[in-house]
């Protein structure tokens, strides 16, 4: 597969991606699936928007360079072919780098999340009752929690869905900086030569 092409298949695996981390990051604002009494009650990792910005926003910009670079025609520059091809899958490392860490954001915020646990009703407080993901290994634990209804297993299952979906948009930009430098390098089959066409 060409480098182009390869871009466009990454570009076309993160747009859905973004939008399925700026849901679950809307979702999270609903504790249990309810709408809060008070925005006080909501977990804090979630005012951060790893998924609506981090692992969202940030991330179409990438998606959408990524989409372009099949596009690309071979126009050249300076009197060398296939330059402005180069230039173009130069370009994509840097999008590729911030959307790494845009990624990256996301992907600490949701970790740090589900370790620290959602903040709920223990019936005298609204606090964070769990320390250092003991909740995890220890679903007794789960009924300290008294209101939202279901705010453990709601945030758990959204953070962590938050957590592997970011980890794989870091993956998809750490692929796409490789493939890029490739391009960089050797240019586009299509403009180069590389891979056997000319």
């Amino acid at each position: 597969m060409c480098t182009g092409g390869c871009a466009k298949c990454l570009g076309t695996t993160l747009i859905p991606l973004a939008v399925l981390c700026t849901l679950a990051n809307i979702l999270l604002f609903f504790p249990g699936g309810k709408v809060a009494e008070n925005n006080l009650h909501i977990t804090d990792e979630v005012w951060y928007f790893g998924g609506i910005l981090g692992s969202g926003v940030v991330m179409i910009f990438p998606a959408l360079v990524f989409l372009g670079l099949k596009n690309n025609d071979c126009c050249g520059c300076c009197g060398n072919e296939s330059c402005g091809k180069r230039f173009a899958m130069f370009s994509s490392i840097i999008f590729a780098a911030v959307g790494f860490l845009g990624a990256a954001y996301c992907f600490v915020l949701s970790a740090v999340a589900i370790n620290k646990g959602p903040k709920c009703n223990t019936g005298t407080e609204w606090t964070y009752p769990f320390h250092d993901g003991d909740y995890l290994s220890n679903h007794t634990l789960w009924s300290t929690c008294q209101s939202p209804e279901n705010i453990v297993p709601w945030n758990l299952t959204l953070f962590s869905l938050l957590l592997v979906m970011s980890g794989i948009q870091a993956v998809l930009c750490g692929i796409q900086v490789v493939n890029g430098l490739f391009g960089t390098i050797c240019g586009d089959c299509k403009c180069c030569g590389c891979c056997g066409v000319i």
